[in-house]
């Protein structure tokens, strides 16, 4: 099956943007202490310590933390419930939680919009065509509460489903209120028992 270039522009602009951020990782060494040094601040248990780090980012700790979730949507590695513990570690309760909320509906947006733009072939290449086929018949079957559970469930593949539902039937509007119905509950959980990174990893497992 022939795939037309412009079906390719979004992985390519993805591979292109998260290779950048690789090299750029190896070969610069500011760069690198950089991220070393927000990676060991970040998953530490010191919510002062944390606070602080992103106070002396000013303006780029929450553009920092957004890209962080859209980065997430391809980086399967790197689980979203970790950038809303960071969200509301960093920035408290109530901005925490309206920060992470904006980054998730964030890359559901550019999640659905990629997902829209691909063709089967290409995302069954980037997921597997088991689980995309899957998704879609469950998705075609529940539909709006099948995203919610998606969403309100920290282990579930929240972005996978995003760029299948993209693909599917769903319309927009009603895919985007089922993955605020579903994150909100979740997101003010974590709010509700943010006081630390150690106590938040205890509460997402019993989620």
């Amino acid at each position: 099956m022939k795939i037309s270039s412009s079906k390719l522009i979004p992985v390519l602009v993805t591979v292109f943007l998260v290779g950048s951020l690789v090299l750029l990782y190896f070969l610069n060494q500011d760069f690198q202490t950089f991220a070393n040094e927000g990676w060991t601040v970040l998953t530490s248990d010191n919510k002062s310590k944390i606070q602080a780090w992103i106070s002396d980012l000013s303006f780029l700790g929450p553009v920092i933390i957004l890209a962080g979730f859209i980065i997430q949507m391809f980086a399967f590695v790197i689980p979203s419930w970790l950038l809303i513990v960071v969200s509301i570690l960093a920035y408290g309760p109530w901005k925490g939680s309206a920060l992470a909320l904006s980054g998730v509906l964030l890359a559901s947006v550019i999640a659905y919009a990629i997902g829209s733009y691909l063709s089967d072939y290409t995302l069954q290449k980037l997921i597997g065509k088991k689980s995309e086929q899957k998704m879609k018949h469950y998705l075609g079957r529940y539909g709006f509460w099948l995203i919610a559970i998606f969403r309100l469930a920290p282990f579930l593949s929240n972005d996978t489903i995003s760029f299948v539902a993209g693909l599917s039937t769903i319309r927009f509007r009603k895919f985007i209120t089922a993955t605020a119905l579903g994150i909100t509950p979740l997101i003010g959980f974590v709010g509700y028992i943010g006081e630390s990174t150690e106590r938040l990893k205890s509460g997402l497992m019993w989620a």
